[in-house]
């Protein structure tokens, strides 16, 4: 394709041929810079991206209350109404499979910590716990954890592969920061690093944008760019290679996360589930949060803004919110369902349009940001397979337990690091007293190492009196969190 008349012609058959426009004008470099941005975009599936694209930005803001289940009971498990007899066979189940090495975790951790004013991945924020330990340290120390419990329980020790998906921007720095702490303990040739793609950025009449004039408009293809990129980057294959059948995929950025958790590992297990997803009780009609529910028959996650106040207010006999669960990107696949999606259904997920303000260039070469949007970022979303799932359930989990968000700078006062650290002492702290011991104060911190999830702490904390702050850590533990 580096033929400019071959090219020029190839683009003209799909309408993309300015991209050339400035190709008289530029170096020997800068051309080669175009052609490996135009040689990388699959030209035959332009048109049909933006054609899909053009018909999901005009059914933005359609209403689905009409067309609206909730899930039904069979398919949803509540950890709080569930016999601990049952949720001790699902953990059972979950550890064996651990150690028999089928399950992997795949991280969601492409982002940079930019609304937290942190120009670095995301993965590597010191949220200022006492152990300054980062995200990506903590989710580290609990897969290491989780694998001695699988061990301890079935007398086998089998390996968690870790998955982290990351973006052009954050691979390099996400990977010289694992090889910095020793890949926190793991083994490295179970960690294993790939990007998320990209997609091109358009002008409202489907035509490419430059960002420069020797380079095109790009923007990540979202969290649904996942199933693409392990196709493409040998994810899928190595997964089969290592006899991987079951996979918990989340974001970074949730400080109590449940890595590989073995009663949802175990649960899904014993469901025989292709999909599933774990879901929070929504804390007012109101919240703005995307739910799990039924349009068409197909599940799916619907958005705030696609349901009206009336039906999100709906209520049960119980006096329970109708349509409750909600989706807090914690979800499980099976190998077997994530190949299918690879090789046929990724081609048909939803396309998600955003109006933005993108840089371009004018046409007399001059790079300019405009102060209005001009044109679309197209984006998938990690929970568009869900339609495809044959058998889809569904773990609702207690909030102060499972999910405490970090996104904004602490100014915002929500979903942030006083908040992340507030939410995982108040767990901590639980932890030791339904243990049997007693908590003087509120900061209360414990390490991975110690515990994985409020287990096997009777014989340290049981009748003894612990005053703030407290940090029960183990000889594995660093004296900082991190380098």
């Amino acid at each position: 394709m580096t033929d400019y008349l071959s090219m020029h012609s190839r683009l003209t058959q799909v309408g993309q041929e300015h991209l050339l426009k400035f190709w008289h004008e530029l170096t020997t470099d800068e051309r080669a810079d175009l052609v490996r941005d135009i040689e990388e975009l699959n030209l035959d599936e332009i048109k049909q991206y933006f054609d899909r694209a053009t018909i999901s930005m005009n059914e933005n803001g359609i209403k689905l209350d009409n067309r609206l289940q909730p899930i039904p009971e069979g398919k949803l498990i509540s950890i709080a109404r569930t016999s601990g007899e049952k949720l001790n066979a699902y953990r059972d189940e979950g550890l064996q499979q651990i150690s028999n090495g089928h399950v992997a975790v795949l991280l969601m951790a492409g982002g940079q910590g930019t609304r937290l004013g942190f120009d670095h991945p995301k993965g590597m924020y010191d949220v200022g716990l006492q152990s300054r330990k980062t995200l990506f340290r903590i989710q580290a120390e609990r897969i290491l954890k989780l694998e001695e419990l699988a061990q301890d329980a079935t007398g086998k020790r089998g390996h968690i592969t870790w998955y982290i998906m990351t973006s052009e921007h954050t691979v390099q720095p996400t990977y010289e920061y694992f090889l910095a702490n020793n890949f926190f303990g793991l083994k490295s040739e179970n960690v294993l690093l790939f990007e998320q793609g990209s997609l091109p950025c358009f002008e409202y009449d489907g035509r490419i944008i430059l960002d420069e004039r020797h380079r095109v408009a790009r923007a990540p293809d979202g969290n649904g760019g996942i199933y693409r990129a392990m196709k493409r980057q040998g994810i899928l294959d190595d997964m089969q290679k290592r006899g991987v059948l079951y996979l918990h995929a989340h974001s970074v950025d949730n400080i109590l996360i449940k890595v590989a958790d073995p009663v949802f590992i175990g649960y899904c297990v014993q469901e025989k589930a292709d999909c599933a997803a774990k879901v929070v009780e929504k804390a007012a009609p109101n919240e703005a949060v995307g739910v799990v529910a039924i349009v068409d028959g197909k599940y799916q996650v619907v958005e705030y803004s696609e349901i009206s106040a009336k039906t999100a207010e709906m209520r049960n006999s119980d006096g329970r919110l109708t349509f409750s669960a909600g989706n807090i990107c914690n979800h499980f696949f099976s190998a077997h369902f994530l190949q299918k999606i690879g090789s046929s259904f990724e081609q048909e997920l939803k396309l998600h349009v955003a109006k933005k303000k993108i840089p371009f260039v004018d046409n007399a070469g001059k790079r300019l940001t405009p102060d209005k949007p001009n044109g679309i970022k197209i984006e998938k979303f990690v929970f568009d397979v869900f339609e495809f799932a044959e058998k889809f359930v569904a773990m609702e989990v207690p909030r102060d337990e499972e999910f405490s968000a970090l996104k904004n700078a602490d100014v915002a006062g929500k979903d942030c690091p006083k908040t992340a650290r507030a939410d995982l002492y108040r767990l901590h702290k639980k932890y030791i007293e339904d243990a049997g011991g007693f908590v003087h104060g509120e900061v209360c911190e414990i390490s991975p190492f110690i515990t994985y999830a409020g287990e096997n702490l009777a014989s340290q904390v049981e009748g003894k009196s612990f005053t703030s702050p407290v940090y029960l850590r183990d000889t594995r533990d660093p004296l900082h969190g991190h380098l």
